[in-house]
């Protein structure tokens, strides 16, 4: 909050109201204790539109001709947005080592699609966009091609930007602060074009199954520490777009505080070398099926 900045009070009705609408729209959950966050970070949203209260607001989001974006502003309010490069470093290593591996010696296209779902400020599917490099795919003849998404457009600004502060590079090796950044003085260091070139940035709403769709079939999906902030629904209904988007023998990587569990059984747990990710089965005599109530949608 800026200095001076006039909070307005969130009545205990208008907040459920509030967070039952925040749920169904994106999934986010948010419990009593965050009652008080709401009330901070959207006061301002009230201001902006000169409205008296809550209600008022709660009218503008359901009835407004712009509740659109004005949902859009809430979410740039409201999503957490903490990530730096190299993240997970134990994942990384299971995507470099043995995931290409796997996909290289695989695909004789010479295609690889990954989706970095909840991107932030471009940290994550910019390492992912390096390690592939260091394999060598693009000189190999690999078209790689790196979907990064996130619902919050202010982070999207800023990874499309490229340009990042010392934070977000506090496990980065300087071997790739060298080869893959351009200093830009006062401790700013843009990423190079020859990395941004793979990764191809949206906004994009993972409950929305129709947004969801515009990414295409996918080989890998990268969904790390996302779900931990929505409801059990809500993750459910994530978890089906996913599978609906990736590849036969694809894989779906989580945070570390993140499983299937009480989710989904459409996945086969995988244990690799470095870390575990979850398989979509190839089809052909799957052992997972999908969960009950699950639409196929069209590739």
């Amino acid at each position: 909050m800026f200095e001076n900045e006039k909070i307005i009070k969130l009545p205990e009705e208008e907040f459920r109201l509030l967070r039952d609408l925040i749920k169904d729209y994106c999934g986010i959950y948010f419990d009593d204790s965050s009652r008080f966050l709401l009330e901070k970070r959207l006061s301002r949203r009230i201001e902006a539109h000169h409205l008296d209260n809550f209600r008022d607001y709660y009218r503008l989001l359901l009835y407004g001709r712009n509740r659109g974006e004005e949902l859009a502003a809430v979410m740039d309010n409201l999503t957490v947005n903490e990530t730096y490069f190299f993240r997970e470093q134990a994942q990384l290593k299971a995507f470099s080592d043995e995931l290409l591996e796997e996909f290289t010696g695989l695909r004789k296209d010479r295609k690889l699609r990954i989706w970095s779902a909840g991107c932030s400020s471009g940290e994550e599917p910019y390492t992912l966009a390096m390690l592939a490099m260091e394999k060598g795919l693009p000189e190999k003849g690999w078209d790689v091609v790196i979907v990064a998404s996130d619902i919050n457009q202010r982070v999207l600004q800023t990874a499309r930007k490229g340009v990042y502060r010392k934070n977000s590079f506090r496990t980065t090796e300087d071997y790739y602060i060298k080869k893959y950044f351009e200093a830009e003085g006062d401790g700013l260091y843009r990423i190079k074009d020859s990395v941004r070139r793979f990764v191809d940035f949206s906004c994009i709403n993972l409950m929305d199954p129709l947004k969801v769709r515009f990414v295409g079939t996918v080989d890998i999906i990268f969904c790390r520490n996302v779900l931990i902030y929505f409801d059990p629904e809500s993750r459910k209904k994530v978890i089906e777009n996913f599978y609906t988007r990736l590849s036969d023998l694809g894989y779906l990587m989580l945070g570390h505080a993140e499983s299937l569990i009480n989710i989904s059984t459409a996945f086969t747990l995988k244990h690799l070398k470095n870390d575990i990710g979850y398989q979509k089965p190839d089809g052909k005599g799957a052992t997972a099926r999908p969960p009950a109530g699950f639409m196929w949608s069209d590739k």
